[in-house]
C-alpha cells in the first residue's frame, strides 16, 4: 500500500462504534462523524478548531458464499481472482460472506467548530446518547485523507460484524457449520447442495415460470453455485413449456 494510506490508517482512531452490527438478513444504514484537524492547523494561531464532516454508509445485504461463486464474479483483480481459485481448489466448502456497501455523496455534510477534536467529539459523543442512537459512529481521521479513515471504519465494521453477527446468525439458521479446524464452511443437503442457495433458486425458477426474469439469471445463477447439473431437468423444462 502507499506509504501515505498506510499512515491514514495506523493514525485513525474510532472514538465510538455503533452498537448494532450489520444486519444479516436485511440492509443496515450508519450514520458517520468523521472528525480531523483543519489542513491549513498552522496557521489557525493555535486556536482549536475541528473538521466535522457527516454523512451515511449503507450495506446491503450480506450474502453468503462459497469461493467457487465469488470467483465467478466480476470486479476482483487478478491476483484476487488467483487467491479465490486457490481458495475453491483447496477450500470449495469454505464459507465467505460478500459485503456490497454505498457511501451516500447526498447526504455528505461539512462543517466547522472552533473547538479542540476530543471536546467536538465528546459533545457529539453526548447527542448521540440523547437520542439513543445505536447506529451511529465518531471516527478521529486524518486531515487530507478523512476518506481512508472512513475506509478503515467500514473494514473494521465489516470483520466485527462477520465474527459477532453473520457467522453466528448463519450458524443458528443451519447456513453454515463450523469444521474440525474452525473453518466455517457452507451447509449441504443430502444432494450437495448448499442450503444457503436453495431459497434463492427456488425463487429464481418461480419468477422464471412467471415469465418476470430471463432464465438466463436463474442459469447464472445455478452454475455460480456449480448445481446446473442437478438442477438442469427442470431448467430445460421452463422452454418446453413455452
Amino acid at each position: 500500500m502507499d506509504k501515505k494510506i498506510i499512515e491514514a490508517f495506523d493514525n485513525t482512531i474510532i472514538l465510538r462504534r455503533p452498537k448494532q452490527l450489520i444486519s444479516t438478513f436485511g440492509s443496515s444504514t450508519i450514520h458517520y462523524y468523521v472528525l480531523t484537524e483543519p489542513v491549513y492547523a498552522e496557521f489557525t494561531n493555535n486556536k482549536p478548531e475541528t473538521v466535522i464532516r457527516e454523512g451515511k454508509v449503507s450495506w446491503y445485504k450480506p450474502k453468503l458464499l462459497t469461493p467457487g461463486y465469488l470467483f465467478r464474479i466480476e470486479g476482483f483483480s487478478k491476483e484476487a481472482r488467483k487467491a479465490l481459485e486457490n481458495l475453491a481448489i483447496e477450500y470449495p466448502d469454505i464459507a465467505g460472506i460478500l459485503y456490497q456497501f454505498k457511501v451516500s455523496k447526498d447526504s455528505e455534510e461539512m462543517s466547522f467548530a472552533s473547538d479542540s477534536l476530543f471536546v467536538v467529539a465528546e459533545n457529539i459523543n453526548k447527542e448521540i446518547d440523547r437520542k439513543n442512537d445505536s447506529l451511529s459512529a465518531i471516527i478521529k481521521g486524518v486531515p487530507g485523507l478523512w476518506d481512508i479513515s472512513l475506509s478503515k471504519f467500514i473494514i473494521d465494521m465489516m470483520v466485527r460484524s462477520v465474527y459477532m453477527a453473520q457467522i453466528p446468525d448463519f450458524q443458528k439458521k443451519g447456513l453454515l457449520n463450523i469444521n474440525k479446524i474452525g473453518l466455517a464452511t457452507i451447509s449441504k443437503d443430502k444432494a450437495g447442495i448448499p442450503l444457503v442457495a436453495k431459497k434463492e433458486i427456488e425463487n429464481l425458477f418461480r419468477l422464471a415460470e412467471e415469465g418476470k426474469i430471463d432464465p438466463t439469471k436463474l442459469k447464472t445463477e445455478l452454475d455460480n453455485w456449480n448445481c446446473f447439473d442437478y438442477y438442469q431437468d427442470r431448467f430445460f423444462s421452463l422452454f418446453r413449456r413455452k
